[in-house]
C-alpha cells in the first residue's frame, strides 16, 4: 500500500503541568483518533480514580502503558490524519525523565508545539526546552498558549505571554515572522480543531489548521541509511524487533547492514529481513518514518538502544574523539577541562570527557571572542575537543546534520547542547 500523504513527526513540548496531554489527547479525540466508546471508559476512569477532568491525559498515559507492556511495536503513538499529512506524535510527555525524552523525541521532531499555560506563563525550563528544540534542528515552531478558559479567555493574559515568549524565542534564534501563537484550551477544545467562540479576538489558526501549515519536511534520503535504534523488542513469531526513526537514508528489504557500534563495539552485519510502520510491511522506507525492522543474523544480543543500523558499505563512525561547537545552557557553577557528563546523541547516552576548551565564540557574529579559555559559563558558545569514554557513532555537521546533534546532561539538568564539526579520531578495528 502506498503512503498516500506525507508523515510529518510532531512534538509537543513545555512544563509539566502546562497541558501537553490534555492538549494531545483532546486533540486525539476531536480528529476522531480516539473512539466515543475509548472516551468514555476514559472519563469513568478518571473519576473513578479521583481525577475528573483527566481523561484526555489518560488517552497518552494508556498508549504510554500499551507500549511499556510492549503490544504495539509502533514507536508512533497515533495517526492524526490532517488535510496534508500524517501527524506522528512524539513523546511521552510530563515525567521526571522528560527532558532524556525530550532529546530524543526531538531529535526526530520536524516541528513542535511549546505548550505554555496561561495560568503560569514562561517558566525557567521553558527556555531549556527551546534552546533544546534550536539545537536538535527543530526549525519549526508555535507556541500553543493553554488554558485560556481557567484566565476567563482574557486577551491581555495572552499578549503579556506572547510578548513574554517572543523575546525569548528571540535570543534563541528563532525568526519570529514564522511562528504563530495560537490561544486555546485543551480541557474545553478551544482553537483543538474547532474554532473557539469564546475568543471573538483571536483570529489565527486552530490547533489542527497550523500542522499544515508547517513547511514539509524535506526528506534527507540521497544521505547513506541511518537508524538510530529506540527500542528493542522481542515479538512472538517474529523475534528480534528494533524500533526508531529513519534519520537519513533508505531502508528495505534485504539490504545488507551493519549496527554499530553494537554491543561488541565491532558492529554487527545482517540483512534487512523486512520493515513494518503501523503494522503494514513496506517495500522500501524512507528518512522520516518511524519504523520496527526485523534483521537476518542480528538477535537481541547484538543490538540496543543507542545503537545505529547502517548501510553495510556506508557505516557510521565511531569516534574516540571529536571538536564540537556547544551552547552552554544550564551549569550550577562552570564548565572547565576534564568535565565528564552523559553525552545524549540521537538515541544513544555515553559519558564523554571535556579535554580542551579551544575557542569561545561570540554566539551573535560567530567571532572568538577567546582561545583556551579557563571555564565556560551559561550562555557561552564553544568550541571544545570530546573524548567518548564508551562506544559513540556520530558523524559531522556538514557529512550528516542529522547524526551530529547532541545535549549534555549532568545530575538531572540539560548542561549543553551542541553539534558535532570535526571529528579528530575514529576507532580503529
Amino acid at each position: 500500500m502506498a503512503k498516500e500523504k506525507p508523515n510529518m513527526n510532531v512534538i509537543f513540548v513545555g512544563h509539566v503541568d502546562a497541558g501537553k496531554s490534555t492538549t494531545v489527547g483532546r486533540l486525539m479525540f476531536d480528529s476522531g483518533a480516539v473512539s466515543e466508546q475509548e472516551m468514555k471508559k476514559l472519563k469513568e476512569e478518571a473519576e473513578k480514580n479521583g481525577k475528573a477532568g483527566f481523561e484526555f491525559a489518560y488517552v497518552m498515559d494508556k498508549i504510554k502503558e500499551e507500549r511499556e507492556r510492549g503490544v504495539t511495536i509502533d514507536l508512533a503513538y497515533k495517526k492524526i490524519m490532517t488535510q496534508k499529512y500524517q501527524i506522528t506524535i512524539i513523546d511521552a510527555p510530563g515525567h521526571r525523565d522528560f527532558v532524556k525524552n525530550m532529546i530524543t523525541g526531538a531529535s526526530q521532531a520536524d516541528a513542535a508545539f511549546l505548550v505554555v499555560a496561561a495560568t503560569t506563563g514562561i517558566e525557567p525550563q521553558t527556555k531549556e526546552h527551546l534552546w533544546l528544540l534550536r539545537t536538535m534542528g527543530v526549525q519549526n515552531i508555535c507556541v500553543w498558549i493553554n488554558k485560556m478558559d481557567a484566565v476567563n479567555y482574557d486577551q491581555s493574559k495572552f499578549e503579556k505571554i506572547k510578548e513574554e515568549a517572543s523575546a525569548l524565542l528571540k535570543t534563541v534564534g528563532y525568526k519570529l515572522e514564522k511562528v504563530n501563537f495560537i490561544a486555546g484550551s485543551g480541557q474545553k477544545g478551544d482553537n483543538v480543531a474547532k474554532k473557539s467562540t469564546n475568543m471573538p479576538w483571536y483570529n489565527g489558526p486552530t490547533l489542527m489548521e497550523q500542522f499544515d501549515l508547517f513547511p514539509q519536511p524535506e526528506l534527507p534520503t540521497n544521505l547513506p541509511l541511518r537508524m538510530p535504534v529506540q527500542d528493542v523488542y522481542e515479538i512472538t513469531g517474529i523475534g528480534t524487533v528494533p524500533v526508531g526513526k529513519i534519520e537519513t537514508g533508505i531502508m528495505r528489504p534485504n539490504q545488507k547492514v551493519i549496527v554499530l557500534p553494537g554491543r561488541t563495539g565491532k558492529g554487527a552485519l545482517g540483512e534487512i529481513k523486512s520493515v513494518e510502520m503501523h503494522h503494514e510491511s513496506l517495500p522500501e522506507a524512507l528518512a522520516g518514518d518511524n519504523v520496527g525492522v526485523n534483521i537476518r543474523g542480528v538477535g537481541k544480543k547484538d543490538i540496543a538502544r543507542g545503537d545505529v543500523i547502517c548501510d553495510a558499505s556506508k557505516p557510521v563512525p565511531v569516534v574516540e574523539e571529536f571538536i564540537a561547537q556547544i551552547a552552554v545552557i544550564n551549569h550550577p557553577t562552570v564548565l572547565a577541562k576534564g568535565y565528564t557528563p552523559v553525552f545524549h546523541v540521537h538515541t544513544a547516552q555515553v559519558p564523554c570527557k571535556f579535554v580542551e576548551l579551544i575557542e569561545q565564540i561570540d554566539p551573535r557574529t560567530g567571532q572568538v571572542v577567546k582561545t583556551n579559555p579557563d571555564f565556560l559559563k551559561n550562555g557561552d558558545v564553544a568550541k571544545v575537543r570530546i573524548q567518548p569514554q564508551g562506544n559513540l557513532c556520530l558523524e559531522t555537521q556538514k557529512e550528516n546534520p542529522y547524526m551530529a546533534r547532541f545535549a549534555v546532561r549532568d545530575a538531572g539538568q540539560t548542561v549543553a547542547a551542541g553539534m558535532c564539526i570535526e571529528i579528530t579520531k575514529q576507532k580503529q578495528f
